[in-house]
């Protein structure tokens, strides 16, 4: 029973896929691992192994691509071999996840153990049930220099704004808490889409993309900060861009 468990706990993590991301990769179906070809996530959208959180850098954190589920994963986590019938069933490099649920075998380092902290959250997992998901800016103290990531208020967690590198990472880098804060408008004189949060000498400049996103945000974040995290009528709940 507790394999069972187990292997039903590893089979959500292949149920990911969220229309309307900035990503053409659809996630394979449980049962389709090893008889077709995923198409891999692009390395662009991950700055992070999306199987162990650990961030990527050019010397001792390469980038592969599980033959399995085409996600990114490091070395570490893409240390398993697995035969596969799309190829052939020949032995493919794949995440210790894929390598689990294709051959039965258990490993010895079994993270699924672990509470998941607060940053924890997969992007594309809450993307998938969110109040409002986009990529923003969001600018220094000066309102000069802003850090490109993807923004999410989840539906289960509506009173935080979590913010990822990229729109498939699996953890979030930080976030911030919305209740109390003041959202405020900074168009006048700028041409750029700037709004800001304000609270109590806290402030948070973000630049979107289009006015019309910068609204949406400065819709959704306003009804937050004041406790209301129900959508509005006639908006999609899962509004991502």
């Amino acid at each position: 029973q507790d394999a069972i468990d187990r292997k039903e706990k590893r089979s959500e993590t292949f149920k990911t896929a969220v229309p309307g991301l900035e990503t053409d990769t659809p996630a394979l179906k449980m049962e389709e691992l090893g008889l077709r070809a995923p198409q891999w996530v692009r390395d662009n959208l991950v700055s992070m192994c999306m199987r162990c959180g650990e961030p990527f850098n050019p010397i001792v954190r390469r980038r592969h691509h599980c033959r399995a589920c085409g996600y990114v994963v490091c070395a570490r986590c893409s240390d398993y071999k697995a035969e596969l019938q799309y190829d052939g069933n020949r032995p493919n490099r794949v995440c210790q996840e894929c390598y689990i649920f294709l051959t039965g075998h258990t490993v010895l380092e079994d993270r699924e153990g672990k509470h998941k902290g607060v940053l924890e959250k997969g992007a594309a997992e809450v993307s998938g049930r969110s109040l409002l998901c986009s990529s923003l800016q969001l600018l220094d103290k000066n309102g000069k220099v802003g850090t490109r990531g993807w923004f999410v208020i989840p539906q289960d967690d509506p009173l935080v704004l979590y913010i990822y590198a990229a729109p498939q990472d699996v953890r979030a880098h930080t976030s911030i808490p919305l209740l109390g804060y003041q959202v405020r408008d900074l168009s006048q004189g700028d041409s750029r889409h700037l709004f800001q949060l304000v609270q109590s000498g806290q402030v948070h400049t973000f630049l979107a993309d289009t006015e019309e996103l910068k609204r949406r945000w400065m819709r959704v974040m306003a009804r937050c900060a004041a406790g209301v995290t129900h959508p509005e009528q006639g908006e999609d709940e899962d509004s991502c861009h």
